[in-house]
């Protein structure tokens, strides 16, 4: 059940952060979307909410929110009805097992921190923020550890220690 407090900001607020969603996406399901996930994320945060700039803060995730999607949506490509995903031969098949299997080995050699952070930003597209505040780092660990994480499984010897 949701606070009085939340309950009260969402019945005040929600009406303006969907229209704000609604002109910045043009479509009302994305806009109910980022609507629910702005009062979503709200709820979960552990940041003190000022009144006096509650909506301008909504404003800020709801546009994140926005912004995220069309990023995310900016690297899908719509396939034409009449192609075909290209199928790997046998060879290729058996490469790309083989570099998949020495990723997931060099996966397993990091520290579980590396681990989860680069799992976060590269499996789940979390910002370098969202990272820090999950595993307890400042901004600037998180965004070392994402690339060291990157640099072993990518083969590439770093020089300082995990």
């Amino acid at each position: 059940m949701l606070s009085a407090g939340l309950e009260a900001l969402y019945r005040k607020y929600a009406p303006d952060v969907f229209r704000f969603a609604l002109y910045l996406s043009g479509e009302p399901s994305d806009a109910e979307g980022i609507t629910a996930e702005t009062f979503v994320r709200v709820w979960t945060s552990n940041e003190p909410i000022h009144l006096a700039t509650v909506r301008g803060y909504l404003f800020t995730i709801a546009r994140n929110l926005f912004l995220q999607g069309r990023r995310r949506d900016a690297r899908h490509v719509a396939l034409g009805e009449h192609l075909e995903a290209p199928r790997a031969t046998p060879y290729e098949e058996t490469e790309q097992r083989a570099e998949l299997a020495a990723v997931m080995a060099r996966l397993d050699t990091l520290p579980e921190i590396d681990r989860a952070a680069v799992i976060m930003r590269a499996e789940h597209d979390l910002p370098y923020a969202e990272i820090a505040r999950a595993l307890g780092i400042s901004l600037s660990a998180a965004k070392v550890k994402v690339c060291r994480a990157r640099m072993v499984l990518g083969g590439i010897r770093t020089g300082a220690s995990q």
